[in-house]
């Protein structure tokens, strides 16, 4: 029991030093996507935040302000799904992907049963 307890707090410890590594190098993402016309580009962070949004003056030629939305969004949606991928990446070391989506996704309830799971061998 003594030896398990010791290769855990190594292993919390080992963590620990290594997720603040990974912690940086995710919030340093940013991803930028261009829409299928290239009029729209937008850039995210790493959480789908949107940090740059910029339009080509040719989006004045069509006048259709539903098209120019409905091209932002799907713009950013794609851009933010693409930094939820590098962020499940970065962090595969240490934290599953399906745990870390589920995170990412506010399912906590999935997340903490995946952790409970892997702790008692389950998982």
């Amino acid at each position: 029991m003594q030896v398990y307890a010791e290769e855990l707090r190594a292993t919390f410890s080992r963590m620990q030093e290594e997720a603040l590594e990974l912690h940086k190098q995710a919030r340093g993402i940013r991803v930028t996507e261009t829409s299928a016309d290239a009029l729209v580009s937008a850039t995210v962070g790493a959480r789908g935040d949107l940090i740059r949004l910029d339009l080509d003056p040719r989006i004045y030629r069509r006048p259709d302000s539903r098209q120019l939305a409905d091209s932002i969004t799907e713009t950013i949606g794609r851009a933010a799904a693409k930094a939820r991928e590098r962020v499940v990446e970065i962090f595969a070391p240490l934290i599953p992907p399906e745990q870390m989506e589920a995170h990412l996704e506010g399912d906590v309830e999935t997340a903490m049963q995946q952790l409970a799971d892997r702790m008692t061998g389950k998982g």
